[in-house]
C-alpha cells in the first residue's frame, strides 16, 4: 500500500485528554506523532485537555489521528465533535465507539449475536444496595470480577475471591463509574487479537498470548514494567488461533467497528472455550502496546501501521474507500 504523506494534509494527533488513561494516551500519542513525522506527515500534537477542539477547524487540520483512550476520547464524544466539523478521524465512528466503551452494552450486542462472553450482573446506581451486591456470588460464582463498565486499562478492576471483599471491590469500581459490572471469572489464559479494516475486508492480526506475573495483569504491569511476557506467535494450536480470529472478527463487525480495534479474551482452561471480554476501539500505541506487536508479526512496521490507519481516516457520513 503506497501512501503519499503529503496527500494527508495537516494532521492533528489527539493525545492526553481528561480520562483516567491520560498518562497512557500521552505515551501513545508521542509514539504515533514521531512515527508519522518520520514518514513525512505534517503531524502536530493536540491535547483536548489544553485546547478547544474547535481550534482544529480554525487552524486548518485536514484529519485527526485519535490516540486518546477512555472517556471523552474513545467513547464517541470526540468522534461526534469531529463528525460535526467534517474532519476525518481514525478508528470507529460515534455509535461503535460509544457501544464498545460500555462493556454492558457490548455484551448485549455480543449475546444477541450468539458470541461467547462471561456471564455478568449489571448494577445501576439505584440497584447497588447491600442485598444486590451480596447476591452476586450466587449468580456468578467465586471468584468473580468487579469492574467499572466504562473504563479501560484494568482501572478500577478487582478480582474478588471472598464474599467479604465484595463491598470494597464495588467501592473501588464506583470511584470511576456510577454503574458496577460484576463478571464471571474465567480461569485460563489471557489473549488479545487486533483487527484492521472495515466490514467484509477487515482482517484479524496474529493472536498474542499474555503471561502475567503472579501480581496479575494490572495497570502498572501493562504499561510500566517488563514483568509481563507477550507471546506472538501465540504458540496456540493453529486451529484454535483461527477460531479465535473468527470470533474476534465477528465481534468487531457486530459492533460496527472500523479502522482498527483490539479484542481481549480469556480461554477457559477446562475446555479451551474462548470468551470475549471487551473491544478496544482506540488501542494503546506505547512501547508496551499489543497492536504494534501483532502488526510486526504480520509484517507491518509501527510507522506503516500509523500511516495506514491515518490514510483510512473518515467521518461516519463518508463512504468507505474500496481498495
Amino acid at each position: 500500500m503506497n501512501i503519499d504523506p503529503r496527500s494527508l494534509g495537516k494532521v492533528a494527533v489527539l493525545l492526553g485528554g481528561t480520562s483516567a488513561e491520560r498518562e497512557v494516551s500521552l505515551m501513545s500519542g508521542a509514539g504515533v506523532l514521531q512515527a508519522l513525522q518520520s514518514q513525512g506527515v505534517d503531524a502536530h500534537a493536540f491535547d483536548p485537555a489544553e485546547r478547544d477542539l474547535h481550534e482544529l477547524k480554525e487552524q486548518g487540520f485536514a484529519r485527526c489521528f485519535i490516540a486518546l483512550h477512555g472517556r471523552h476520547g474513545e467513547d464517541g464524544c470526540v468522534q461526534g465533535t469531529l463528525e460535526m466539523m467534517g474532519i476525518p478521524f481514525t478508528g470507529s465512528g460515534v455509535m461503535a465507539s460509544a457501544i464498545a466503551m460500555d462493556k454492558v452494552m457490548t455484551k448485549r450486542v455480543w449475546l444477541a449475536e450468539g458470541l461467547p462472553t462471561p456471564r455478568h450482573v449489571w448494577l445501576a446506581p439505584d440497584q447497588q444496595d447491600a442485598a444486590a451486591i451480596a447476591a452476586m456470588p450466587a449468580q456468578l460464582g467465586l471468584p468473580l470480577i468487579i469492574k467499572p463498565p466504562r473504563e479501560g486499562s484494568s482501572i478500577g478492576v478487582t478480582k474478588v475471591t471472598a464474599a467479604a471483599d465484595l463491598q470494597a471491590a464495588v467501592a473501588e469500581s464506583l470511584r470511576f463509574d456510577p454503574d458496577v459490572l460484576g463478571e464471571e471469572f474465567i480461569q485460563g489464559e489471557e489473549i488479545t487479537c487486533p483487527v484492521l479494516g472495515e466490514g467484509a475486508s477487515a482482517r484479524a492480526l496474529p493472536v498474542i498470548r499474555i503471561v502475567p506475573p503472579e501480581a496479575g495483569y494490572d495497570y502498572q504491569n501493562k504499561y510500566f514494567t517488563d514483568d509481563v511476557r507477550y507471546l506472538c506467535p501465540s504458540g496456540l494450536p493453529e486451529a484454535e488461533e483461527r477460531e479465535i480470529q473468527r470470533i474476534v472478527l465477528a465481534a468487531y463487525r457486530s459492533l460496527g467497528c472500523r479502522g482498527w480495534g483490539r479484542a481481549d479474551l480469556m480461554i477457559r482452561a477446562s475446555d479451551r472455550q474462548p470468551f470475549l471480554l471487551e473491544m478496544n476501539t482506540s488501542p494503546g500505541m506505547t512501547g508496551h502496546s499489543l497492536v504494534p506487536m501483532s502488526a510486526r508479526a504480520a509484517g507491518i512496521s509501527y510507522e506503516q501501521l500509523c500511516l495506514r490507519l491515518l490514510a483510512a481516516a473518515r467521518t461516519d457520513s463518508a463512504r468507505p474507500q474500496t481498495a
